[in-house]
């Protein structure tokens, strides 16, 4: 018995292999991105355009971060922090090479409700005026953002977690409609949020269920005692904003070096207070008194964990969902992968982390992001170079941002949303596509108006996984055809060189977001393989029918596994059995013809509905000179005949 014991355990440590220096090499590209464009970084062709986004960055930064702050209910230097060590952990964690991750306007307000409860303005006078040994700030302060920070580290330990459960595989449940509506619900509290400072009005904090419209509620009431000098100054900021950003979005192209108009009317409204003395003529409120310096680090109070935790996973959901989707949308720009798994780790360990450093929640924003696109920026470096400058702003030039209108920042912050707010142009083409998905949206963007971010997230997935199980079980799994006569037609009417350049695949299920994605990976692993070379000449002329079956199984046939026949080949992708398709059904599949369009593969479309014609002509630029819709698979392979004898003939009129 002890012997077979000890065999036992002999084959166990046989079949362990030891980890190779290779195994540890490719672990560390996979968990730290950096290495991964940090060794082929090019000080030549990359330090210059990185280093003027990163100027331009640091000024969003600065703005956004002492305005998220005042979001989250916390004292304005604190978003200064929140806008440096974030943005260091997610440029050596995370793989988006384009993403600006830091203070964040939808986990700010998450947070701030935390804040409310746990440390309301009314305990203020209940609490010692004394000022703490942390940059003299006062123990009301202090607890509040100790309230934050718990958030942060909270909600970043749930997403470590989830990290560590591989649950970033389940994202495909989160589709873009639900994104979308739930970005500009959330983009639309925190413009009422900002209407306080934005009209000078004092006002009480108001949170819960359908908050939005006591909001409202409470301004219409009290309309009178809005300050004119504020919403006058705040109206004149906007304007010059929304001016400015257009001319600089018109003329990028021109102008190598855009006009960082944020931090110019930063230094002209803190210089026009400072010399008129608003704050104690008119009354306005301004950003007070910034410390220098950064505290050495404290942990959060593990004792309020359990009365934040509500907060914290919504944090923790919210700001992956609207980070990946950033994360993802750069990768698609730019044509890099982004693993959906490993944000979870660097986002949760931004928030984890920069919890000691008195750091509230962070995540990655639309605006600077965008930011990034149109400066030109190459990879994380330009984040990095933006924290020297946010450094700056911490040890020398804070205390100058004294005078800063409050009703400026909030000016600022509502005309950086104005990327999530213009999103209610989805619903136009949601409408063209598939009005159930126009339905989805509409309804995640109550929900989130009425109760909250993370309410209208869980809505909308849970109404778009109701909606595809109450289609599936009317829709079409396979579609029987007769082989042999269309083999025959075929051959009859084409000759056996252009068989040899076909590749014929039925598409025989709905074409949605739980299947989207693995319909691309399929079409691409057909054409990307090379392995033709050994076939025999009797078998390559074979004419092939590929067949995706049961793609949400992940089951494909043999066939399908085989590559094209030539390296310009022709794909013909039959349609009869896509008995329906979402948005993100169709968009992939106007991104699969784009993609073998760079590849050099002509894609034929047949047996397509007519609704199916005109979403995909809707969402994607298809190639005007070539016909790209066909009645039937013989005639789109007549077609590719026809176009083959015409190039021949014109090659020949050459000669």
């Amino acid at each position: 018995m002890t012997g077979a014991k000890r065999k036992k355990k002999s084959i166990l440590w046989s079949k362990m292999r030891i980890p190779r220096c290779e195994d540890l090499k490719q672990w560390c590209r996979r968990r730290l991105p950096f290495l991964e464009w940090a060794t082929r970084y090019s000080l030549k062709e990359n330090l210059l355009p990185d280093a003027v986004s990163g100027v331009m960055l640091a000024v969003q930064q600065v703005a956004q971060g002492l305005a998220f702050a005042v979001l989250s209910s916390v004292h304005p230097v604190f978003g200064l922090y929140g806008s440096l060590f974030p943005a260091i952990i997610y440029a050596i964690f995370g793989a988006g090479r384009h993403v600006a991750t830091g203070t964040f306007a939808l986990t700010s307000l998450i947070s701030a409700n935390a804040v409310e409860r746990l440390v309301p303005l009314s305990s203020q006078n209940l609490t010692t005026h004394s000022n703490t040994s942390v940059l003299g700030l006062s123990d009301f302060e202090m607890q509040r953002i100790s309230v934050a920070a718990a958030v942060s580290f909270l909600g970043g330990v749930i997403q470590v977690a989830m990290f560590v459960l591989q649950l970033g595989s389940a994202t495909f449940l989160i589709t873009e409609p639900v994104v979308s509506a739930m970005t500009t619900g959330a983009a639309t509290h925190v413009v009422t949020s900002q209407a306080k400072y934005l009209l000078g009005m004092k006002m009480p904090y108001i949170s819960g269920p359908l908050g939005f419209f006591y909001i409202y509620a409470y301004i219409f009431k009290n309309i009178k005692s809005v300050r004119l000098e504020a919403l006058l100054l705040s109206l004149l900021s906007i304007v010059v904003l929304v001016l400015v950003k257009e001319l600089n979005e018109q003329f990028k192209r021109k102008i190598k070096i855009i006009l960082p108009v944020d931090l110019v009317l930063m230094i002209a409204a803190s210089f026009t207070c400072y010399c008129t003395n608003m704050e104690n003529t008119y009354g306005l409120e301004v950003v007070g008194r910034i410390p220098r310096g950064i505290p050495p680090p404290r942990a959060p109070p593990m004792s309020i964990l359990s009365a934040v935790i509500t907060e914290a996973f919504g944090v923790a959901l919210v700001g992956y969902v609207a980070s990946l989707a950033l994360a993802q949308g750069s990768a698609k720009k730019f044509r890099y992968s982004v693993d959906d798994n490993q944000e979870f780790l660097a986002h949760g360990l931004s928030n984890v982390i920069a919890s000691f450093f008195f750091c509230i929640p962070s995540a990655a924003a639309m605006g600077r992001t965008a930011g990034l696109y149109s400066t030109g920026a190459k990879t994380q470096v330009a984040c990095l170079i933006s924290c020297i400058f946010v450094l700056i702003v911490i040890y020398a030039i804070g205390p100058l941002l004294y005078w800063l209108p409050m009703c400026v920042l909030a000016s600022i912050i509502v005309v950086g949303l104005k990327g999530m707010l213009i999103q209610f142009r989805d619903l136009k083409k949601y409408w063209n596509v598939d009005k159930i998905d126009w339905g989805i949206w509409i309804s995640t963007y109550i929900f989130t108006v009425c109760f909250a971010a993370n309410v209208g997230l869980l809505f909308g997935v849970v109404c778009t996984i109701a909606t595809v199980i109450g289609r599936f079980p009317r829709a079409k799994t396979l579609s029987t055809k007769n082989m042999k006569e269309m083999e025959f037609k075929v051959k009859t009417e084409v000759d056996d060189e252009t068989l040899q350049q076909v590749k014929i695949i039925s598409i025989n299920n709905p074409l949605v977001f739980l299947n989207a994605k693995k319909f691309h990976t399929d079409i691409m692993n057909i054409i990307q393989k090379e392995n033709t070379g050994n076939q025999p000449l009797d078998e390559i002329r074979k004419y092939e029918q590929s067949t995706l079956l049961s793609s949400l199984s992940g089951i494909c046939n043999e066939e399908a596994a085989q590559p094209c026949l030539n390296p310009k080949c022709s794909l013909i992708l039959d349609c009869g059995g896509l008995t329906f398709s979402d948005y993100t059904g169709v968009s992939m599949l106007v991104e699969v013809y784009t993609d073998c369009k760079n590849k050099s593969v002509d894609v034929s479309l047949v047996h397509c509905t007519t609704s199916l014609i005109k979403a995909i002509k809707y969402c994607g630029n298809l190639d005007s000179e070539k016909p790209v819709f066909f009645e039937s698979v013989s005639a789109a392979i007549s077609n590719m005949n026809l176009s083959k004898n015409l190039s021949i003939l014109s090659d020949h009129s050459e000669i």
